[in-house]
Parts: C-alpha cells; sequence; structure tokens
C-alpha cells in the first residue's frame, strides 16, 4: 500500500482547506478528533485494506491542519498585522525590477520580528533595481493570505504586496550576493535571446527556456490558450523532462554520471527559472528518479509525486492555492491513472505493434495522444476554471507541435552558449531554430481561428456540459463493458445542445445589458435582436477586460460587433480596446474627438483601417425597433468631460451611460439632450462623489443604477453618491459585489 500517498491526500485537502475556507476557531479540537480517528482505523484495521487507506489519510489531514495552524500562528500572522498599515521598511531585492502601467514592481525581501518575508513592491516612476540592492522607504502593506483579499502572489510565497507612500531610497550593492546568481543568469540569457531572435521568435524562446512570458503578445497567447498548448509557454515537467533527455544522453546513459551531473543541473535550472510551482515538482520528482537509479531501488512514481507535494506543502502551505501547483499534479494524476490504458486501446485499434516505419508512427501518435488526453482528465476543469476556455482542438494542436518542442528547446540551448561566446554565431543558429517556432506559432494560430476551436464557461450551458462529460466518463470508468465510442458521441450531442442554448439564450429579448465585472472600469455590452454594440473595453488590467468581453460574446455565438462606442481614452476604459479587436472585429468604432495623449487612439485608428467615426456633435443611430443616441464631449481636452454619453432605447427600455462624466458633464446633457425616464443608469465614473448628480435623478428617475467599479484606493463608490441613489428610489448593484450584472427584457 502506498502508505505516502495516502498520508500527503490527507495533508493536502487539510492544506487546501485552510487556504480557501480559513476556520477561526475548533482547529486544535478538529486536529484532536481527526488524529484520534486514524489512530483507531490504523489499530482496529490490520486486515482491512480500505481501513488502513482511510487511516492513514485522516492521520495526514491532522498532520496537515496542525502544520498549517503552527504557519499561520508562527510565520503569515506578523504579515497580516501589517494589512493596510504603513511603515517604514528596508528590503533587498531579490530580482530585477521590471516596469508596469503604473511604475515599477520589484520582488524584496524584508524581515519582520527576526523573520524574512518575501513582499513585492510597488515603486512610483521608472527605476531600475537588481538583485541585492536595498529599498528604503514608507509603504501601505496588504496581506495576500487568508486573512485579507487573497492574491495569486500567495501561491508562490509572496505574503505582502507593498505600495510606496512616500520618497524611497535606492541603495546599489557594490558586489552581488552568491543568491542572485540564478536571477543574474536569467537576465543575461533574456537579453541573449533577444540579441539573437528575430524579434517574432525572441518571446517564445525566452518563454519556453525561461517561463518567461513577458514577450509574448497578447494575440499570441490567446492563440496558444484555444488551441490547448499553453503549457509549452509556462516552465513545466515537459521542460525539466527534455532536459533530463538531453543530460542523460550526454552523460552515455551511465547512472552514477547522470546523478552527479544532473541533480546540480536541475537544481541550478528550477532556480533560473524562478522556482516556479510546476517546475519545482518536477525538478523534485526527477531529482528522486535520479537517487532511485543511482542507489538501484524501484522507482513508484505515484509514491514520489506525493513526497515532492508534501516537500512544497511544508515549505509553503498556501502553495496549494497556485493554479501551476493544481495543473501540475493534476497533469501527473491523470497520467499515472488513464496514460497507459489510453495507448493500450489507441495502439490496438491503430494497429502500431509492428516494427515497421508505420507501425513505429502508430505508435509514436498513440503515445502522443494517450499522454494529452490523460493529462486533460483532470487539468480541464482547472483550465476552464482559471481561464474560462476549454480547447476541442488541443489534442490536435499539441499532436502536431510537441515532436519538435524538444529541438527547440535544445536549439535555444545552444543559441545562449553561443551567443556567450560569440554573438554572430548565436544570431546565425537563432535564424535557423526560429523556422520550428514559427511553426509551432502558425500551427496554434491557425487552428486558434477555427470556428468552435474552445468553447468558453462564460455560458452557464457549457459549464452544464462540463459536468455532464465529466458524470459520463465517471459512469464509463465505473462500468465494464466500455464503449469509448458512445461515450464520445454522447459528448458531441451534449455540447451541440449546450452551444445551441448559448447562442439562442438572448435572441428572444428585447434588449439585453451585460455590465462585465473588469475590476475598477467598465466594459458594456448592448444587444437587441441581432444587434450587438460595446460601451468601452478597460479595466484593472486590460488583457483580462479584453477577455472577458470577447469569451462573453463568443460563448453566445457572436464574433462580430454591430459597432463600439469607446466614452474615452482612460486605460480603465480603453485599455483593452485593442487587446479585444485582436479577437471581436467590429464594423464602427466611435470615439470622442478631443486630444488624446496615450496614443491608444492612434493604435486603434490603425486597427480599425479607417472605420472610426469622431464624435464631435451629437449623433442618432436607429436600427429598426433600437436606437442609440452618443452625445459629443463637453469639453475638448482628454479630462473626465470629454467623455461620450449613451442613450440605448428599445421596447420598453432606456439605458444612460454617461462614461467619466461629473456632475457638471451631466447638467450640461441635460441642457442639450431629452432625456426620458430610465430602467437603468450606469453611474459616472465608477460612482465618484462628483457623479450621479440629483438634477439627472430627479430628471430621469432611474429604477436601476448600476456601478462599475473594483478595488481601488479611491474610496469609489463614493457615500454621498450610494447616498443620492437611494433617496431617489434606486435599486443599486455594483460589480464588485454582485460581479457581472445583466438586465434584460
Amino acid at each position: 500500500m502506498r502508505k505516502l500517498m495516502w498520508f500527503t491526500l490527507g495533508f493536502t485537502a487539510a492544506c487546501a482547506f485552510c487556504a480557501y475556507f480559513w476556520p477561526s476557531s475548533g482547529v486544535w479540537a478538529a486536529c484532536a478528533v481527526l488524529a484520534g480517528l486514524s489512530v483507531l482505523l490504523l489499530s482496529g484495521g490490520k486486515r482491512l485494506k480500505w481501513m488502513r487507506i482511510l487511516g492513514t489519510a485522516l492521520l495526514g489531514c491532522a498532520v496537515g491542519l496542525t502544520w498549517f495552524q503552527l504557519f499561520h500562528t508562527t510565520y503569515l500572522r506578523a504579515a497580516a498585522e501589517l494589512d493596510g498599515e504603513e511603515a517604514e521598511v528596508t528590503a533587498q531585492c531579490t530580482d530585477y525590477s521590471e516596469q508596469t502601467g503604473y511604475g515599477t514592481a520589484v520582488d524584496g525581501v524584508v524581515r519582520l520580528n527576526g523573520k524574512p518575508y518575501r513582499v513585492r513592491f510597488y515603486v512610483n516612476g521608472e527605476i531600475e533595481m537588481e538583485p541585492g540592492d536595498t529599498l528604503s522607504g514608507v509603504f501601505r502593506f496588504r496581506v495576500t493570505t487568508p486573512d485579507g483579499k487573497a492574491t495569486f502572489h500567495r501561491g508562490s510565497g509572496i505574503f505582502l504586496l507593498a505600495y510606496q507612500q512616500a520618497d524611497a531610497q535606492l541603495g546599489k550593492m557594490a558586489y552581488r550576493p552568491f543568491w542572485a546568481f540564478p536571477a543574474i543568469w536569467r537576465h543575461e540569457i533574456t537579453r541573449i535571446l533577444d540579441d539573437s531572435f528575430p524579434a517574432d521568435t525572441a518571446g517564445f524562446a525566452k518563454a519556453l527556456l525561461l517561463g518567461d512570458r513577458s514577450g509574448i503578445d497578447y494575440a499570441t497567447s490567446t492563440a496558444f490558450k484555444v488551441s490547448g498548448i499553453s503549457h509549452i509557454i509556462a516552465v513545466s515537467g515537459l521542460h525539466v523532462t527534455i532536459l533530463f533527455t538531453l543530460i542523460y544522453l550526454l552523460c552515455f546513459k551511465r547512472r552514477w554520471l547522470t546523478a552527479l551531473i544532473g541533480i546540480p543541473s536541475l537544481v541550478l535550472f528550477a532556480a533560473v527559472a524562478g522556482f516556479s510551482p510546476s517546475v519545482t515538482r518536477a525538478s523534485l520528482m526527477m531529482i528522486l528518479m535520479l537517487l532511485a537509479m543511482l542507489f538501484d531501488r524501484e522507482y513508484d512514481g505515484p509514491t514520489e509525486l506525493a513526497f515532492s507535494c508534501l516537500v512544497m506543502l511544508f515549505v509553503n502551505p498556501l502553495v496549494i492555492t497556485s493554479a501551476s501547483f493544481q495543473l501540475s499534479v493534476g497533469c501527473m494524476v491523470g497520467i499515472f491513472l488513464f496514460q497507459r490504458r489510453i495507448f493500450d486501446f489507441l495502439a490496438g485499434r491503430l494497429h502500431g505493434d509492428g516494427k515497421n516505419p508505420l507501425s513505429k508512427i502508430k505508435r509514436w501518435a498513440a503515445g502522443s495522444v494517450s499522454v494529452t488526453l490523460s493529462a486533460m482528465v483532470f487539468t480541464t476543469p482547472l483550465v476552464a476554471w482559471y481561464f474560462g476556455a476549454v480547447s476541442l482542438v488541443g489534442v490536435l494542436t499539441n499532436l502536431l507541435t510537441l515532436w519538435v518542442i524538444s529541438l527547440i528547446f535544445y536549439g535555444t540551448m545552444l543559441v545562449c552558449l553561443a551567443g556567450w561566446l560569440w554573438p554572430a554565431a548565436g544570431a546565425f543558429l537563432a535564424g535557423i531554430f526560429a523556422w520550428p517556432i514559427r511553426y509551432v506559432l502558425s500551427v496554434a494560430g491557425t487552428l486558434a481561428a477555427f470556428p468552435l476551436a474552445a468553447v468558453y464557461t462564460r455560458s452557464i450551458y457549457i459549464v452544464a456540459w462540463l459536468g455532464f462529460v465529466y458524470v459520463l466518463l465517471s459512469v464509463f470508468l465505473l462500468q465494464k463493458n466500455r464503449k469509448p465510442g458512445l461515450l464520445a458521441c454522447c459528448g458531441a450531442v451534449g455540447l451541440c445542445l449546450a452551444l445551441a442554448a448559448s447562442w439562442a439564450d438572448g435572441l428572444f429579448d428585447q434588449c439585453r445589458m451585460t455590465v462585465l465585472d473588469v475590476g475598477q472600469g467598465q466594459s458594456i455590452l448592448l444587444e437587441s435582436g441581432k444587434k450587438t454594440f460595446l460601451v468601452d473595453c478597460g479595466g484593472s488590467d486590460g488583457e483580462d477586460a479584453a477577455d472577458l468581453a470577447a469569451e462573453t460574446l463568443l460563448s453566445r455565438g457572436i464574433s462580430r460587433l454591430d459597432g463600439i462606442i469607446l466614452t474615452h481614452f482612460d486605460r480603465d476604459h480603453a485599455g483593452g480596446m485593442s487587446d479585444l479587436l485582436t479577437r471581436i472585429p467590429a464594423d464602427v468604432l466611435f470615439v470622442p474627438d478631443v486630444e488624446e495623449e496615450t496614443g491608444i487612439d492612434d493604435a486603434l485608428e490603425l486597427q480599425m483601417e479607417g472605420r472610426t467615426v469622431r464624435v464631435s456633435r451629437d449623433l442618432e443611430l436607429a436600427y429598426g425597433d433600437v436606437s442609440i443616441s452618443i452625445y459629443a464631449p463637453v469639453l475638448r481636452d482628454s479630462g473626465n468631460e470629454s467623455s461620450l454619453a449613451v442613450l440605448f432605447r428599445a421596447q420598453n427600455c432606456d439605458i444612460l451611460i454617461t462614461g467619466d462624466r461629473s456632475s457638471f458633464g451631466e447638467r450640461m446633457l441635460l441642457k442639450t439632450a431629452a432625456l426620458p425616464e430610465l430602467e437603468v443608469l450606469v453611474v459616472g465614473h465608477h460612482g465618484s462623489k462628483n457623479s450621479a448628480c440629483r438634477e439627472l435623478l430627479e430628471a430621469t428617475k432611474p429604477n436601476l443604477a448600476v456601478i462599475s467599479v473594483g478595488e481601488n484606493p479611491y474610496g469609489l463608490p463614493a457615500s454621498e453618491t450610494l447616498e443620492r441613489l437611494y433617496d431617489a428610489g434606486c435599486v443599486v448593484y455594483r460589480t464588485d459585489l454582485q460581479g457581472n450584472i445583466v438586465f434584460r427584457r
């Protein structure tokens, strides 16, 4: 019996429960009860296997709860006490800084109560920082642990975010500490790849070798997600296996030499890749395999996976919340459980048991498909949850591309070595290996462009279909006489029904408005009959806003917009528009005819190829029973009063969107436009104190008020605005509380 595997399963379950549903009390009592039950089961079940398994798992739960409680009490609590507070600290940078849309970000370490804590610092302006430098100043802290609003950083061991509040001082190190060398080497490798590879392939080379996706543009990233091969550009077990294969061959398959060179090489590779959860898990498992080879011991994959997970959870129990960790582990569990069975079935059907070249190709194809399908069993729900998409062409894309990834990986390593010794040689080799990279990019882009290359969980019907498929899979696995063809047919019929329901859902509404939860920003979808308009596309993250808008549209069968209305050029309204247009084209784009300094206007003009209308006077668009009034800016500068206002009118439905206009702009709108009584008012400027003035509310008498707002440091929505809305009798909905808001008639 694999005792360690069952113990780790219980330990992991306890860590997951505490990470997502932190219990405020009763932890020690639960530990005692679980420990007692495990002792009873282990002592009373010497002859019953299931009792021993259950007892071992419960013991793991008890230990996991105890460890998480100790970790929280002795380590996380000191970080939690800083949540929302300002403090003067001195940190040592652990990596190179990177530029963001709001300044500079850098990872560093601070000491609290004598203990080191990893912190991500956000500094105003553009400052270049390197590993070993010191950063001092007054910062406002936000915790990333269960006591606060959870962020993805906690899975990487970063438990605090720090925002600059006053002048910060940077101290340069005269020499670099030894622990900084992996980051320095990563920085140098990045420079060599940028200098050597052509511009269209350098981003892929960096992502493949280092997991650095900063050079992957939105369109390419989307193509990889939709085509189902995002794992190629996220360093994981695939890359560790490729590296190990090279080491094994270079060491002439001698186990002592392979272990001697392989173990430090794997540790160094994981360090240079930043010790991401996926590469750490894969490296630990590969090191255990090398040790088993070295000492001539049996290698058991599930046990080694359990040991690797246990080590990572002991170091940081919150790694359980990392999507990278979950996907990596889920992939391996699926491969261990199903890969051999799927391979045997496919090889038998393809008659790939001969020794001729054709049989070898068939076995290779069966192996590739079996690994992909088995890995997808547990990763598909995770991908759907985290990324909102289920690729339907992933198996084909993997079959067409995985065979060349090893060649590109080795070629990229060779380019790094050559570029370090002789840059001209590195550029020459990069020119050669750029072609297989272009092949992968072409395959991903081509398959992602197919209709129905992926389906999106923005539709509740697709979510229901996915659940239905897993019910079918469970029934299939429980049967003795299994019929894979029947399983596939039932899944395909269910998908067709789900797609039909998704596409038909809004066809019978006279009008429908969807205010998307894009964080601190705005994106609103207006639909009536067969006409679809989008007002704004921006938010806390422009790419996330573009994803949400595109996938909401695609899940409803809308692949082209009749029009886009951009109220103004602030990034929280327009930051995702350019990315959106790479996925969803539009017939026409309406923008305010004002001065613009962000560069967004020029980029959109280029993408729209002359289909841009600059609104300098009020416009009226009529489509049967639907009309859209676009009201010109009050002022010509780039301030809030330059916003367009939009009145959407359908049968028994009037919706007003005022962009970021203040009370001044709203009063000017009342003077120049004949506004009807409203069903819905989308409150301007995310509910600022100067929006939704009393005159506007008294004139339009809205039934509903919708505020598009996310977490922000400005105190939005303002209490004064909320009070005015309540006094006017409005029912108030907020995206930060309700998520996506749908109004339909």
